[in-house]
């Protein structure tokens, strides 16, 4: 399908913001330094890849709410809740963060004890009794005078009955002038109170601040012309309405990273590879996750920064290892790397913006994998003897010479990424030996043959545009709207009915959300055997039957865990859908690459644990499908770079995909 505006995907980073732009026939591609309004390095990196040419939609990945909440720097947010329960945000759980660690904590809670209110209220034989309304108004009034910015509303039962939380809503609204309220029953509709309360305390905690910077990139897209919608990337890797991620900020908070994913999981499918890690190395982090079968490992809870949120997230595991960590010594005399970074200001040694301490492109650039010779991101000029001198505090105090500390600087931080794919493969009951390795980012290419050797990995795939990959995933991405409602169903209940009705919940959003009428709908059911604390979800289509649902959740359950009981009753305690539209292209749309220019670029001496070695280096613009490169080797391309090592080779997929094995 021939377009006559672009598709802009703008996917922000902590050192830099890549961009990747569609016409209908052609993807072009580019990178700019992040700035600390996000929306300044969004426009202004938009204009620049569409060099005056017209956009259609805007597509973003923002790191805005997880900032935020890693930042501390939320709303002040009042909770209201029941009567009796104002604690269970403080109370949690009773697992601790650190099994053998007695000093370890939970974080503190977002609501302070001063700002949670009780509101009573009973569930008689009718449903929910509603409070009184002078009771409600008293509420509203004491909420007000501690004059908070945000306001969660989360009542026991409200997953069931949400009419005592919406009468509470409308009373705290109509005295709090403007104050953003988010209500459990709609941010997640779902039982468990503590899970439940955290999340749409989240929610509120984020509200104000990302809905801040939505609303405004909004009316400066549209002020400016540049562009008539604006879609922003969910967690659960698909898109939603700008306006809709301003009021629902916890459904974003991985906004940075699914879009890698979503990229990885459709390369995957083209290649023909059923089982994948996909690996993000940015400048600040590292993001990994598996996928399946051309489906991302879909994570319904989990915990960010300490606070669960029970909304879909693709399951990425982060861990502070990027081209811009800080290597730096501990009080035992160990190099160690991460998670401090240098980001994009001041950048590393290298940047010449007045960074001092050495990162890991330092190291990358004094052992060789990187080049003087070569403009960063098309444009940034790297000065070597800056990383050099870096490195030499660090390599007098561990008395080795600066090639060696940068040496062990890559060794330690390949280390942590070595244990953030185990995390997702190995520890989830995966074996990683099977998977294909889509490495990606700026930095992902130089470490991801160690690193897949270090697993005993099947091979490693460096895909095109691998710099700006993340950008291109929210162009492969679809529109998406995520819909789950709590109940609780035996064998025999009518479960289709509760299926189809979330499923129209989901359609009717994505309707709402984007205007298409084309949308496919998937529904799944959260299941359990009776009695079992932890919940499986399962695929499920209307008229599929308690039978057939029962033989799915033993074979999941014990791919999972296992074991499986099949002669133990089972129950579902949740319904979900996904509702998904077309994205604004597919893999199949990219041409076969067209080589341009020259491949070879001449040899240079990159240092290994094994010694010096003269390693080729390739333009990788100028390889073309069939084409193999042996290592050791170099091959730039204009938003990153990727090292091949003494018998790695790599075969140029007819996409231009590097197909790396060894």
């Amino acid at each position: 399908m021939l377009f006559d505006r672009n598709e802009v995907g703008v996917d922000v980073g902590g050192t830099f913001t890549d961009l990747a732009a569609w016409d209908g026939t052609r993807l072009r591609s580019g990178k700019t330094m992040s700035t600390v309004d996000e929306s300044e390095g969004v426009l202004s990196g938009a204009a620049d890849v569409l060099d005056g040419r017209a956009m259609g939609r805007l597509l973003h990945g923002t790191t805005v709410a997880t900032n935020a909440l890693l930042e501390g720097k939320g709303a002040r947010t009042a909770l209201v809740t029941t009567a009796g329960f104002v604690d269970v945000v403080e109370i949690g759980r009773q697992d601790r963060p650190a099994l053998y660690d007695p000093m370890a904590d939970r974080p503190s809670p977002l609501v302070p004890r001063e700002l949670r209110f009780g509101v009573t209220g009973r569930i008689g034989a009718g449903g929910v009794e509603i409070q009184p309304l002078e009771d409600l108004q008293r509420l509203a009034v004491e909420v007000r005078q501690c004059r908070p910015e945000a306001v969660a509303v989360s009542l026991l039962y409200a997953f069931a009955a949400p009419a005592h939380e919406r009468a509470v809503a409308a009373s705290l609204a109509a005295v709090l002038d403007g104050v953003p309220i988010s209500i459990s029953s709609e941010v997640a509709a779902e039982f468990r109170e503590f899970e439940r309360t955290s999340t749409t305390v989240l929610n509120a905690y984020l509200e104000p601040g990302t809905g801040r910077y939505l609303r405004n990139l909004w009316e400066r897209v549209a002020g400016s012309g540049l562009a008539d919608e604006v879609l922003v990337m969910r967690s659960s890797g698909g898109l939603m309405d700008v306006m809709t991620a301003a009021a629902l900020p916890a459904a974003v908070l991985l906004s940075g990273p699914a879009g890698g994913v979503v990229a990885s999981a459709e390369l995957g499918q083209a290649l023909g590879y059923g089982r994948l890690v996909s690996f993000d190395m940015g400048g600040t982090s590292t993001d990994v996750c598996r996928i399946e079968g051309g489906r991302p490992e879909v994570s319904y809870e989990r915990a960010i920064e300490g606070y669960p949120c029970r909304m879909p997230a693709v399951a990425v595991h982060t861990v502070g290892a990027g081209g811009g960590s800080l290597a730096w010594i501990d009080p035992g005399g160990a190099l160690r790397v991460g998670p401090q970074s240098a980001g994009a200001h001041p950048g590393p040694a290298c940047y010449g913006r007045g960074g001092m301490e050495p990162t890991v492109t330092d190291a990358n650039l004094v052992v060789g994998r990187l080049s003087s010779e070569t403009l960063l991101a098309g444009s940034l000029a790297l000065d070597r003897e800056a990383s050099r001198q870096a490195l030499t505090g660090l390599a007098k105090r561990l008395g080795l010479d600066e090639s060696a500390t940068a040496l062990g600087a890559i060794e330690v931080v390949e280390a942590h990424m070595e244990r953030a794919v185990r995390k997702v493969s190995v520890e989830e009951g995966a074996d990683p030996r099977t998977a294909m390795l889509v490495a990606f980012g700026g930095a992902g290419g130089m470490h991801a043959t160690a690193l897949a050797r270090r697993l005993e990995m099947a091979g490693a795939v460096i895909p095109p545009f691998a710099g700006v990959f993340s950008a291109v995933g929210l162009l492969l991405s679809p529109p998406r709207s995520d819909s789950a409602q709590g109940v609780l169903l035996t064998e025999g209940d009518p479960i289709d009915d509760v299926v189809a009705r979330v499923a129209d919940q989901a359609r009717e959003h994505l309707l709402g959300d984007t205007g298409r009428s084309k949308v496919d709908v998937h529904s799944l059911v959260d299941v359990r055997y009776r009695g079992q604390s932890h919940e499986t979800p399962v695929i499920y289509s209307p008229g599929d039957g308690w039978g057939a649902l029962a033989d799915q959740f033993h074979r999941v359950h014990r791919e999972r865990n296992g074991f499986a009981r099949p002669g133990d009753p089972i129950e579902v305690v949740a319904a979900r859908a996904e509702a998904t539209g077309e994205p604004a292209m597919s893999w199949s749309d990219l041409p076969e690459i067209a080589p341009a220019g020259e491949s070879r670029r001449g040899v240079r001496t990159v240092l290994t644990g094994e010694g010096p070695q003269e390693a080729l280096v390739w333009w990788r613009p100028g390889l073309g499908a069939g084409d193999e490169v042996v290592g050791p080797a170099v091959i730039e391309e204009p938003e990153a770079t990727t090292f091949l090592g003494t018998g790695e080779r790599a075969v140029v997929h007819p996409s231009g995909a590097l197909e790396v094995a060894w």
